[in-house]
């Protein structure tokens, strides 16, 4: 009883800022009104913020398997130097490198590019994605893939149709994390974006919220959290047994 008391406790608490932010945006529904209107309009940066999001979504996931795939199951010449080098992206402040990273952008054409920011997020999301889907490809037997090679299929072969079946928890955890990060980052859009037409949802709500003399519309601003708040929420709703599994499974581990 008192257990399921504590968890009550706590799903009132963790859900009351997000019911508080929902009922003060529909205090006025004019605001979702001016959202809409606002700048290029609302439906240009959310396909942004999509945009962004699948691509870091993909790149993420299609580099962390074959990324972890190979860390677990073959030895390399400075493997594990390699692997340390790129866990070590973790201890590297995020804002520092925004700047070098918008000048390189420049220099390959991607500045204020929505493949260029996706390309920057998949490169902060590779520690943690190599680290879960290296410890999920460790966790499973090798007789598994052995009995496939035995049955014909080749290594690559093997890999798609059977091991990435395997790990489904850990690419659903990683592909989360992807999302979120991209989805809800400010920062990294406000650096390396500067067109208005370019500019994803973060971005778009702190500028829509801004009034004069640095005023700052709070209802307009409840309506841009909810908009922002209800695709995460909704794919941790859908998600939240793969993810609980993969999580357990690729983290414990290591």
């Amino acid at each position: 009883m008192k257990r399921y008391v504590t968890l009550s406790a706590l799903a009132v608490l963790f859900l009351f800022p997000l019911v508080w932010s929902g009922w003060a945006s529909l205090k006025e529904p004019s605001n979702y009104l001016e959202m809409a209107r606002f700048g290029e309009g609302v439906g240009t940066y959310a396909t942004n913020s999509v945009l962004v999001s699948v691509m870091t979504v993909a790149g993420t996931l299609v580099v962390s398997a074959l990324g972890g795939y190979a860390f677990a199951r073959f030895d390399f010449p400075g493997k594990n130097l390699l692997f340390l080098a790129t866990l070590a992206i973790l201890m590297v402040p995020y804002a520092t490198i925004l700047i070098p990273l918008y000048v390189l952008l420049g220099y390959l054409g991607l500045q204020n590019s929505l493949v260029g920011l996706a390309l920057v997020f998949v490169m902060f999301q590779l520690p943690f994605a190599l680290f879960m889907m290296r410890n999920a490809f460790e966790a499973l037997p090798r007789e598994l893939e052995e009995a496939a090679l035995v049955d014909g299929c080749g290594t690559f072969r093997a890999f798609v149709r059977i091991l990435l079946h395997a790990v489904r928890p850990a690419l659903i955890t990683v592909g989360l994390f992807a999302f979120l990060a991209s989805w809800n980052d400010f920062f990294a859009p406000l650096i390396l974006l500067n067109d208005g037409a370019s500019f994803t949802l973060p971005v778009a709500v702190v500028s829509m919220t801004q009034r004069t003399f640095g005023a700052i519309d709070y209802g307009m601003l409840q309506a841009g959290v909810m908009v922002m708040a209800v695709p995460c929420l909704v794919l941790f709703i859908v998600l939240q047994r793969h993810y609980v599994r993969g999580f357990m499974s690729g983290a414990l581990r290591g």
